[in-house]
């Protein structure tokens, strides 16, 4: 069974990574699959949206012949990193208290 990601959790772990350093596409693709299942084909327009919305740029690097398209978080995309941390914090805490019965997953009550 797998659980669905939100769009916004989606774009702040895409955020989260480019803050770490800047990526090409298969890259990015290949890092966020070590976390959750995803696909080239959904990867893609995320990064096309987030470019859209200014919370990221591309540069071109070339690599044995032809260009690789980097992805640069922006300053307008690390603020919005931060918003989706504090979302993901308040989320996980809410869900804690339902899963363990309290603060930070203790399963013993």
């Amino acid at each position: 069974m797998k659980i669905k990601i939100s769009a916004d959790l989606l774009d702040g772990m895409v955020l989260a990574l480019l803050a770490q350093k800047d990526y090409y596409g298969y890259a990015l693709t290949q890092n966020m699959q070590a976390a959750i299942a995803i696909s080239e084909s959904t990867m893609y327009p995320v990064l096309r949206r987030l470019q859209k919305d200014g919370f990221l740029t591309t540069y071109d690097q070339p690599y044995q012949g032809r260009n690789r398209r980097y992805y640069q978080i922006t300053d307008k995309g690390i603020e919005h990193l931060q918003d989706v941390k504090k979302m993901w914090e308040s989320y996980k805490l809410s869900l804690d208290q339902i899963f363990f019965g309290g603060k930070g997953g203790n399963m013993n009550g």
